[in-house]
C-alpha cells in the first residue's frame, strides 16, 4: 500500500488540507473538536508528515549538511565524530556527502542538499570548490573548512599547514637529520601544497637540498614512496610525510626492508589520527585535534543559524579561525637533549602526551 498523504487525512476527516496542516503544526486557529478528529484520522491512516514539506512552512529542518572530499579513512571518521557530537548537543541530525575531491562533485552535493538542510559545513581542499560553495549556497549559512590561506571575509576554519610543516622539519633537524625527504600529498590540494611549502622553506633555511616524492594521502602511496626513497642514490635519514596515513605506509615499507626507525631513518607525520599512537614505532606527528575541529565547525554553523532565525542579518562570528598544530613526539623520531627539554617543559605547541612517549617501543 502507498503511504497516506495529507490529502487522504483531509478526506478521511472531512476537512480541508489547510486545516490538517494547521492542526498537525499546533496552530490555535483549529477548534479542539476538529483537531481531535484530524489526529484520529491521521492515526487511523498511519500518516507520517513529510519532513521536507514541513520544512517549507517552518523554514527549519533540524538537519545539517556536511560535504567532505572523501568519506574514507580515520581522518574523516574522526572529523564526523566531532561534528555528530556537537549536532546532537544542539538537536540536529547530519546528512554527509562526498564531493569526490573536485568542484563538480561539490556542486552536485550542494544541489542535493539545498532545501533539505538548515546549513552546510564544506571541507574543501581546492580553492575553486570553496568559491563554488559560497556562490551556490546563497543565504544558507555555511562554514568552510578550507586548506588555503585565511580568508576573513567568510566564516571558516583552516589549519596552519605551513607552520606545522616547518615544525616537523625542525624537529627532524634537532634530532640530527640532514638528508630529509618529503612525501607530499596530491598536486592541486591546498593542504598538501602548504605543507610542501613549509618543508621547502625549512630546508632552505637550514641550507639543505630538498627531495620530494608525490603521494596521494593514502597509505599505499606512502609505502610506494618509501620504497622509491630507498632506491635513490641519496641515503635519507629523515622523512616528513604530508599526513599520517602516508607515514604509516612508509613505516611499513622500512620495516619490510629491514631499515630501522628511528635509528636509520626518522619519520614524522601530520594530523595525529588515532592509529598514529598505536603503530610501532609510535608515530611522531603534528596534532590538529581532528574531532575537536569538527565540533568547533559545527558549533559555528549552529551559531549562524540561530542568528538568522533571530533576525540578525550579520554573521555573529565572520572570522577565520586558524588551528595551530601541536608537535607530538613519539618513538619514530630520535630523542635528543633539545627535544627532551622541550617535552619536559611543555611549551606552547608541544602536547603533554608527548612526555614519556619518546620511550615507546
Amino acid at each position: 500500500m502507498k503511504p497516506a498523504t495529507i490529502r487522504d487525512v483531509a478526506r478521511h476527516a472531512q476537512v480541508s488540507v489547510a486545516s490538517v496542516s494547521r492542526a498537525l503544526n499546533g496552530s490555535d486557529t483549529v477548534t479542539e473538536q476538529t483537531r481531535k478528529r484530524i489526529l484520529m484520522s491521521a492515526e487511523a491512516l498511519q500518516y507520517v508528515p513529510h519532513s521536507g514539506a514541513r520544512s517549507l512552512s517552518t523554514s527549519k529542518t533540524n538537519t545539517l549538511g556536511i560535504i567532505l572530499p572523501d568519506l574514507y579513512g580515520e581522518f574523516f571518521s574522526e572529523l564526523i565524530r566531532g561534528m555528530d557530537l556537537a549536532a546532537r548537543e544542539h538537536g540536529y541530525h547530519l546528512i554527509v556527502s562526498g564531493s569526490h575531491d573536485d568542484a563538480d562533485g561539490a556542486a552536485t552535493a550542494i544541489r542535493s542538499m539545498r532545501g533539505r538542510v538548515d546549513g552546510l559545513v564544506v571541507l574543501s581542499p581546492q580553492i575553486d570548490s570553496a568559491n563554488l560553495a559560497t556562490a551556490m549556497t546563497g543565504r544558507l549559512p555555511v562554514v568552510l573548512m578550507n586548506g588555503g590561506a585565511a580568508d576573513a571575509t567568510r566564516p571558516s576554519i583552516v589549519v596552519d599547514n605551513h607552520g606545522g610543516a616547518r615544525t616537523a622539519v625542525q624537529h627532524l633537524l634537532d634530532g640530527g637529520c640532514r638528508d630529509i625527504a618529503h612525501i607530499a600529498g596530491p598536486a592541486g590540494n591546498l593542504e598538501a601544497e602548504a605543507r610542501l611549502a613549509g618543508y621547502l622553506e625549512a630546508m632552505a633555511g637550514a641550507g639543505l637540498e630538498p627531495h620530494v616524492v608525490e603521494g596521494d594521502f593514502n597509505q599505499g602511496s606512502g609505502h610506494e614512496s618509501a620504497q622509491a626513497l630507498m632506491k635513490a642514490e641519496r641515503r635519507f635519514d629523515g622523512v616528513f610525510c604530508g599526513n599520517d596515513m602516508m607515514a604509516i605506509g612508509a613505516l611499513l615499507a622500512f620495516q619490510e626492508a629491514g631499515v630501522r626507525c628511528p635509528e636509520d631513518v626518522a619519520v614524522v607525520g601530520f594530523d595525529d589520527v588515532p592509529i598514529a599512537a598505536l603503530v610501532r614505532p609510535g608515530l611522531t606527528t603534528l596534532r590538529i585535534r581532528i574531532a575537536e575541529t569538527g565540533r568547533r565547525a559545527l558549533q559555528r554553523l549552529v551559531s549562524q543559524i540561530q542568528a538568522a532565525h533571530a533576525g540578525r542579518v550579520s554573521d555573529p562570528d565572520p572570522t577565520c579561525e586558524v588551528v595551530r598544530p601541536e608537535l607530538v613526539i613519539r618513538s619514530s623520531t630520535r630523542a635528543t637533549a633539545s627535544t627532551t627539554r622541550a617535552t619536559d617543559g611543555r611549551p606552547s605547541g608541544v602536547t603533554a602526551s608527548a612526555q614519556g612517549e619518546n620511550q615507546d617501543g
